[in-house]
């Protein structure tokens, strides 16, 4: 069985044709419209070429924002001019086929579950560290979207009191100690120290910004600077998930996004600060911390997938 998967970006709509054992058969890839009315109809038109050249059972479409409990509506979106938009509709009456709606963290933490790094449990959570922080929650095998349809939001729970304003309205989410951006600002304020700072510096691009073949770099020789901006990033990730393993006890916590590219960089003092934050440790169970596989992928994947489960 053959389903078409669609991961809208901001910049880029992805697409493709995936197998039943999350192979991707064949993909097409175009920019992303500014215009809504646009964006729709690219949407369309990948779906109509893919399923010229193949046998297509179900069509998933995968998007940042808050999508309402009946994965019909799109109540906000924070790239793309939707708002209270019957998004399931539009594409419906464009495609001509069944669509299945899904925000694009669950989307990709269901492609890692079935077929990426979480194949083979039945409780996982994942964490993508981006511009800012997605999350996917499955607990028992089923993906956990809440009474209103916008749960595992993971990046606005309030990480500090009375911190860092973030975007969603609130301040102190997790997402603004925890993300690309975050990391960024902390190799910034490093960068700024007379100590530990002094390579960062010197590794700056134009625009200010150490970017990731430098931090890298840095990372493999071992510079003090670059490994503490990254430590403090993992410290707040890895505070959240002790705090998270609390109310949805995982097996698993997948960690995504650009900045999982870190590896056991990354995932070493993760688990140290979880380990630290985690209510009765060492007389319970702890979850595995590992990297996502799939890459840009997941999303797509994991859409396709679930409008071939949702359409049977």
């Amino acid at each position: 069985m053959l389903n078409v998967g669609i991961d809208i970006g901001g910049t880029k709509i992805a697409g493709g044709v995936v197998a039943a054992d999350g192979r991707i058969l064949e993909r097409v890839r175009v920019a992303t419209p500014t215009d809504t009315g646009a964006l729709a109809r690219a949407v369309a038109e990948m779906v109509e070429l893919l399923a010229a050249r193949h046998e297509v059972h179900g069509v998933g479409v995968a998007a940042a924002g808050f999508i309402d409990r009946s994965r019909s509506v799109m109540l906000h979106a924070p790239n793309i001019d939707w708002q209270n938009e019957p998004l399931r509709a539009q594409f419906e009456a464009l495609i001509g086929r069944p669509v299945t709606l899904e925000n694009d963290a669950n989307a990709a933490g269901w492609g890692e579950f079935r077929f990426g790094a979480g194949r083979g449990t039945t409780d996982m959570v994942m964490v993508t560290l981006g511009t800012g922080v997605g999350g996917a929650v499955i607990t028992d095998g089923q993906l956990v979207i809440g009474a209103n349809g916008s749960a595992a939001e993971l990046g606005h729970v309030r990480f500090v009191r009375g911190g860092r304003p973030c975007g969603c309205g609130q301040s102190g989410c997790l997402e603004q100690y925890a993300s690309g951006r975050a990391l960024q600002r902390e190799l910034a304020d490093i960068a700024a120290s007379d100590d530990i700072g002094t390579r960062l510096a010197a590794h700056r691009g134009a625009d200010g910004i150490v970017h990731g073949p430098h931090l890298a770099l840095l990372l493999a020789e071992g510079d003090a600077g670059a490994l503490e901006a990254v430590r403090r990033v993992a410290t707040a990730l890895g505070e959240a998930c002790g705090a998270f393993q609390a109310v949805l006890d995982p097996e698993l916590y997948v960690i995504g996004g650009g900045v999982a590219d870190l590896g056991e960089v990354l995932l070493e003092p993760t688990r140290i600060a979880y380990e630290t934050a985690l209510p009765g440790f060492g007389d319970r169970p702890t979850a595995r911390f590992v990297t996502a596989t799939l890459g840009n992928d997941a999303g797509l994947v994991g859409v396709a997938d679930l409008a071939g489960l949702r359409s049977v």
